[in-house]
């Protein structure tokens, strides 16, 4: 596995919709490990492809909790309810966060790296961090929907 180097905003592909998965073979597999790989490093709780400057439908988590890593093949949010606020940071916006409204409970639907669909229910920061990077799979940034910025001052404290 490999760490990548993580594109930072203004790079154009950040803002430009990915193209769905197609392929599902070993060249996917290991850049799915590579995302997970370059995510930990980098101490994130989620990667999508665009950030390595792969502009792909794919995205990868790992909030910490018992749902463990979780790959995102072509995902969509197929419900979503309730409103939440909250601090978000990105790795490809170093330093910068804001408060920003997401859905309290989302269900997603994509496939896993063989193709095979499956559906995710989650609320709290799963859900957030879910979001996030189907977000960034469409091309939407997370300082579109800052409704407050933060200072690193104000996080620590």
């Amino acid at each position: 596995m490999s760490v990548l180097p993580i594109v930072t905003y203004p790079d154009p592909i950040l803002e430009r919709p990915c193209a769905p998965v197609t392929a599902f073979d070993r060249r996917l597999g290991r850049l799915l490990d590579d995302m997970y790989e370059t995510m930990l490093a980098a101490d994130g709780v989620g990667l999508a492809a665009p950030q390595i400057g792969v502009a792909e439908q794919i995205a990868v988590i790992d909030v910490g909790d018992e749902h463990g890593r979780i790959e995102l093949i072509n995902p969509v949010v197929i419900e979503a309810r309730g409103e939440q606020v909250d601090v978000e940071g990105c790795l490809s916006f170093p330093g910068l966060f804001g408060e920003v409204p997401r859905a309290k409970f989302v269900k997603v639907r994509a496939q896993n790296r063989r193709g095979r669909p499956f559906v995710l229910s989650a609320t709290g920061f799963l859900a957030r961090a879910l979001q996030h990077e189907i977000d960034h799979l469409r091309g939407v940034l997370f300082t579109s929907k800052v409704v407050r910025y933060c200072d690193l001052e104000e996080l620590e404290g």
